[in-house]
């Protein structure tokens, strides 16, 4: 092999090399994105208990309905509790754990808003709501206002169903009523590599 040739064959896989896939929940990118240009406008908290969910996860903030995740809500040790019903389109039956807490209700039988509405009429803090649905587990959805008038007064945020597939599985598997959060948590100064994503997403 002629010398010329070897070396750029050499330079082709360094070029392969220096790209890394990027999926739609993938936040690991080379192209020198910084973190605060790649999660601007998207929400983000962490699970502290239990052990096997300890990462850090996304959330696409409501439009148009509740109030902002902003500097005036800050949960530290806070409990996910999933609603009962799951999908929150009837008043909730476990308000006793959900009262002073994070709603964690499934899409699905009524709106975005009406799901926050009932969650916070049961006292909830803040409101997740997320897609079980194997088909859809790929994607964010835009949680839009509808034409119910009642104001909410309440944070909420969909969570993309791959994770809320598996927070959900392995909460019924340890037979947790709930999971323990901090939510937000500020990422801005966070190298993206070093960003705690669940290691079930795409890389």
């Amino acid at each position: 092999m002629r010398q010329e040739d070897f070396f750029a064959i050499l330079v082709i896989i360094a070029i392969n090399l220096s790209y890394t896939y990027s999926g739609p929940n993938n936040l690991h990118l080379s192209d020198g994105t910084s973190t605060a240009e790649l999660i601007s406008g998207d929400v983000f908290f962490e699970i502290v208990e239990p052990e096997v969910l300890e990462y850090t996860y996304r959330l696409k903030p409501a439009k148009d309905f509740g109030i902002p995740f902003n500097k005036s809500i800050e949960f530290k040790h806070i409990l996910l509790v999933p609603a009962q019903p799951r999908h929150a389109c009837t008043d909730l039956t476990n308000i006793d754990d959900i009262e002073g807490n994070v709603a964690f209700i499934e899409r699905g039988d009524c709106s975005f808003k009406k799901k926050t509405i009932i969650a916070e009429k049961a006292g909830a803090r803040a409101v997740i709501i997320t897609d079980t649905n194997k088909e859809n587990e790929e994607y964010y959805v835009e949680m839009i206002d509808d034409d119910l008038t009642t104001d909410v007064n309440i944070p909420a945020g969909f969570l993309i169903g791959r994770n809320g597939i598996m927070i959900m599985n392995q909460l019924r598997r340890l037979n947790m009523k709930y999971a323990v959060i901090n939510l937000p948590v500020n990422l801005t100064f966070t190298p993206v590599h070093k960003i705690n994503q669940p290691p079930w997403l795409d890389w």
